[in-house]
């Protein structure tokens, strides 16, 4: 036939409507076929595979047969040939090979009627068995995505997941259509399966009972919700494959042995400290097998360094059986003993560590943390991913093949607590990725007294995982070679995808929420099954003595090993006269102290030339790209940048450049981050260029330039990165960055200042205090913009009293002054609180960050209107050389050269500084009112307010803020300048108002109140 006939007639041989089975064989995929195969012939009336008419579609697949008969699917290639040859309409469609084993009843169609080609089909024959074989598929697939549903996880056999609806979604897709004598045929394994070893087909009882296996005894699987096929894939093959969980006798002996230390560290420290809170680990002791065998696999894979955050519950077992703590460390936590180094400590189940040891099973150093956190169980979550992230990044570990984060969990907490999401979602960001992150969830099935019906609406605790794809094992923790498995899949997929992964290690607390606590009071159901319950230990004791593995006589020397040792530290122990907090540092800074005079700082004023070339390259489009097309609103910043130069002058944004640059030129390290930093929130920065153009009908945003990046062929590398819309994560995150190296600028900034409110939890219980709890420094900077600008109660203030408040200076003792006053002032505090009114002044104290011997965290009150003031410039004369930070700016007008006839003189902090220089110009009394601006607030200078009161000794005192009575420095600043002048003068308040809103959201009354804020202030 020629090809229009041949076309012509195939197209009136094609089946006006495909089977319901062969349709549905479709849209799950068939069998063994390519997934790209495209749909059997007498499918095309399968709508959702055609694109327009059955014709036109035929008829492109018949023009790709003529060029190449192998372009097309081979089911379409035999209809092809068969239409060209003449076949009639039955005989052109050749049927798919059968799909399973032919039952005794099953007759062959060629025995029956003679075959004019081997194309001829029986329709109804082939549609059951296309039926059963689909129903088979449908059977697999339903126990992957919802085995873990009646999968034999709870250890207490009372979880109520979905259990009797589950079952039915299970099963349903074979009981109906199978009976019992169907179990016993032969089915072809799709793809979609592992359970075959090297059988392509297998009878259904046999396919059942493997899925049974990997997805229904003690482990869970919940993966099917990844939209990656590799990634299914490679789960699937890790449970589903025959004989994978299986373990050797050797690893069972080193299990029974880490079980037994976990198990016998909890009952020592029962007996020896029965009244005392430990928050052990009863009802959960495979968790430090567990932990080991995740860095055991870890180890085996390359991973150098373990970083891990937990809560209360089993700290001190994991300090002693996973980190190797020394057990007298741990001991002497218990006894009460006076501290013996600075810091005032904190509870045992709070303190970190840091050690390095060797890894007996791989024989290789491993270097373990576990960062010390407050009761705020999930907050140090983002805290500890910080710190991988500083590692990996100090390390060169570009993919975290060496540094890998572990993070332990409740289950009430890990559902209820939001840190988890927020941090969960940073998991994959650029700058914020640790490249995977294992999460191990201690499932009590209980919060404190809540149960799961009451504490969260998801089925399980872990759902929130889910939102970032993240497989998840639920395994029962009484079988402890089912956990070691998890664990082992665990390492590999984050050794393998880079991905984060989580263990559910479903298990119970045989005491209370702690030791002293009666749980029988809200749960007598759970805890009658729990007394009922043999310790895990016990049971696979029994197990392994009954496969022969162990004698009952091993089990009991190995306990009683380990016993003698707890009970040689505990002896030790006792001659312990104090508790050192330094042995708890979780963050050491090796060197960085030694050699160094603790008062003394380096200078941080820098050459001109330093200033001028950071400038310029500031002002600068990028060098040798004249097809880098920048923003014309940015041309003119880069123009007005140039312009400063030239007058030897920097505005705010210049002035935090040049601090950057200067550092980077050092070799330190410069991270900022937070909510749209690149740019800035008031359009300021602008530290990423972003070419303008389309290439090739391509939007090319990501064709960027970083100026500060590239100042110096050799300097320190410079990290600015837009965060998530996240405060509480993202500081976080910061915070651990910075603990790690010492030796770096880490800066959080807000995207307003009253932002820090939903990252307050980060502020109060690790910035504030880690020092003095756990001696753990941090050169962390908090960049706030604060200031009323008549934008409303919202975004006006950082509230800086909050910070003022947590300050550790006492207000009613005066130091003793001295030369070195300043730093040991800055030596002794919690932390430094600012509000810098100059470009020179902020250059100066971010490199005092760096200048110090010391480390501590900078809260830095930063402006709006003052980024673009034209009074509030520098000269490169106060940053060169011999310049310094000035903690307070004294009067330099004509007041101050007449002090004597000056009548007021006003201190003040920032913005308003501008406001009342302005005033006071209009009303003509620069002679009468003298200004000084208070630059640092905290720790409070006392010897230079000081030295300027006693320089204007007839004028009024006044302190003058835009914030109200009852926010702002106030409170902090009255008692101090009291106890500065021993109390014989008196400094009075000019000011707005107390109020319960921080700002009016009225512009007519913002303008009132700034008018009568300034008439107070510069009242005669």
């Amino acid at each position: 036939m020629n090809r229009a006939r041949v076309l012509s007639h195939l197209l009136s041989r094609v089946p006006p409507r495909a089977p319901r089975a062969t349709t549905q064989a479709l849209a799950l995929g068939g069998s063994r076929c390519k997934a790209s195969a495209p749909p059997a012939p007498n499918a095309l009336a399968a709508e959702p595979f055609l694109n327009g008419s059955s014709s036109n579609y035929v008829e492109e697949m018949y023009n790709a047969w003529l060029q190449d008969p192998k372009s097309v699917h081979q089911s379409w290639d035999t209809f092809f040939r068969n239409t060209s040859s003449g076949a009639t309409p039955g005989q052109a469609y050749t049927a798919p090979p059968s799909l399973a084993e032919p039952s005794p009843h099953h007759v062959p169609l060629s025995s029956i009627a003679p075959a004019i080609t081997p194309a001829i089909s029986d329709t109804q024959l082939t549609d059951s068995v296309i039926d059963d074989h689909l129903a088979v598929q449908g059977i697999i697939r339903a126990y992957q995505i919802r085995g873990h549903s009646i999968a034999k996880i709870d250890p207490l056999g009372i979880s109520t997941v979905d259990s009797s609806e589950s079952r039915e979604l299970v099963v349903r897709n074979y009981m109906n259509r199978f009976n019992e004598s169907d179990m016993e045929r032969s089915f072809k394994l799709p793809m979609s399966t592992f359970v075959g070893l090297n059988e392509k087909t297998l009878p259904l009882k046999e396919i059942i009972k493997r899925l049974e296996d990997a997805y229904c005894r003690s482990i869970g699987v919940e993966f099917m919700f990844i939209n990656s096929l590799e990634q299914c894939n490679w789960i699937r093959q890790k449970f589903e494959t025959p004989g994978i969980m299986a373990m050797n006798q050797q690893d069972k002996r080193l299990l029974l042995a880490r079980l037994t230390r976990s198990h016998g560290f909890e009952g020592f420290l029962a007996r020896k400290f029965s009244s005392e809170k430990r928050f052990g680990l009863e009802g959960c002791e495979i968790l430090i097998p567990a932990m080991k065998q995740v860095i055991d696999r870890s180890t085996s894979l390359g991973v150098e360094s373990f970083v891990m955050g937990m809560p209360h519950r089993g700290r001190l077992n994991v300090l002693s059986n996973v980190c190797r703590k020394p057990l007298e460390h741990i001991f002497t936590q218990f006894a009460g003993l006076d501290t013996g180094d600075e810091g005032s400590g904190d509870v045992k189940y709070h303190l970190g560590t840091y050690q390095e040891r060797l890894n007996r099973v791989t024989n290789k150093n491993i270097r373990l943390a576990i960062v010390a956190n407050p009761s705020h169980l999930e907050a140090v979550d983002p805290v500890v991913q910080g710190k991988t992230r500083a590692e990996q990044f100090y390390h060169g570990d570009s993919e975290g093949n060496k540094v890998l984060s572990i993070l332990l969990h409740g289950d009430a907490a890990f559902s209820g607590q939001g840190i988890v999401y927020e941090t969960f979602h940073l998991s994959e960001l650029p700058e914020y990725t640790t490249h995977g992150t294992i999460h191990i969830v201690v499932n009590n099935q209980i919060g404190f007294t809540t149960d799961p019906r009451m504490s969260r609406s998801s089925p399980y605790c872990t759902d929130v995982a889910r939102v970032v794809n993240a497989p998840i094992f639920h395994v029962n923790a009484d079988d402890p070679e089912a956990v070691m498995h998890v664990c082992n899949v665990a390492s590999d997929w984050r050794h393998t995808f880079h991905k984060d992964v989580v263990i559910d290690l479903v298990c119970y607390r045989r005491n209370g929420h702690n030791e002293i606590d009666e749980p029988m009071f809200t749960q007598p159901l759970m805890y009658n099954r729990i007394r009922k319950l043999k310790p895990v230990l016990e049971l696979y004791a029994e197990k392994l003595i009954k496969e022969g593995v162990v004698t009952a006589e091993e089990v009991k020397e190995v306990k009683d090993k380990y016993e003698k040792i707890l009970e040689e530290a505990f002896t030790s122990a006792k001659s312990e006269t104090r508790v050192f907090n330094k042995h708890w540092i979780d963050s050491p800074w090796s060197g960085f102290f030694e050699g160094k005079d603790p008062l003394k700082a380096t200078p941080t004023g820098i050459h001109e030339d330093t200033i001028t070339h950071i400038c310029k390259r500031f002002a600068s489009a990028p060098p040798n790209a004249s097809d880098f097309v920048i923003h014309r609103g940015l041309q003119r910043i880069l123009s007005s940048r140039m312009e400063m130069i030239q007058a030897r002058t920097v505005d705010w944004a210049m002035g935090e450049a040049v601090a950057f640059g200067s550092l980077l030129k050092e070799g330190i390290h410069v991270r900022l981050s937070g909510q749209d930093v690149e740019r800035g929130t008031f359009s300021h920065r602008h530290h990423i260029l972003h070419h303008q153009k389309m290439t090739n009908d391509t939007p090319v945003d990501k064709s960027q330039y970083n100026s500060l990046a590239n100042l110096y062929p050799d300097q320190a590398p410079y990290t600015v990165c837009n965060s998530s819309l996240s405060e509480y994560a993202v500081l976080g995150f910061e915070l651990g960055f910075s603990m790690t190296n010492p030796n770096a600028l880490v800066l959080w900034e807000a995207q307003f200042g009253d932002f820090n409110n939903t990252a307050q939890c980060i502020i109060d219980q690790f910035i504030s205090s880690g020092q003095s709890k756990w001696i753990r420094q941090t050169g962390l900077v908090l960049m706030l913009p604060h200031g009323l600008e008549g934008m409303g109660p919202e975004h006006s203030s950082a509230r800086l009293e909050r910070f003022l408040q947590m300050t550790s200076d006492d207000p009613d003792v005066l130091p003793a002054f001295s030369s070195d006053f300043a730093i040991r002032q800055l030596s002794d505090i919690n932390w430094i609180v600012a509000n810098c009114s100059t470009p020179a002044n902020l250059f100066h104290i971010l490199r005092r960050q760096i200048a110090l011997p010391f480390r501590k965290p900078l809260i830095l009150m930063t402006p709006k209107s003052l980024l673009r003031h034209p009074d509030a410039k520098s000269s490169f004369d106060e940053m060169v050389e011999g310049t310094e930070f000035q903690r307070i700016i004294p009067e330099k007008g004509i007041a101050a050269e007449n002090p004597a006839g000056v009548k007021r003189l006003i201190f003040c902090s920032g913005k308003v500084y501008y406001d009342l220089i302005a005033a006071r110009r209009e009303a003509g009394i620069e002679d009468k009112v003298a200004i000084t601006r208070v630059e640092q607030i905290a720790p409070f200078p006392y010897d230079l307010v000081k030295q300027e009161c006693d320089k204007y000794p007839d004028a009024d005192l006044v302190w003058s803020q835009e914030e109200h009575k009852n926010m702002g420095s106030w409170s902090y600043i009255q008692p101090r300048i009291a106890t500065a002048l021993n109390h014989e003068r008196h400094i009075s308040y000019a000011g707005r108002p107390v109020s319960a809103s921080p700002a009016t959201g009225n512009k007519k009354t913002h303008t009132r109140e700034v008018k009568q804020l300034l008439e107070d202030s510069l009242a005669l």
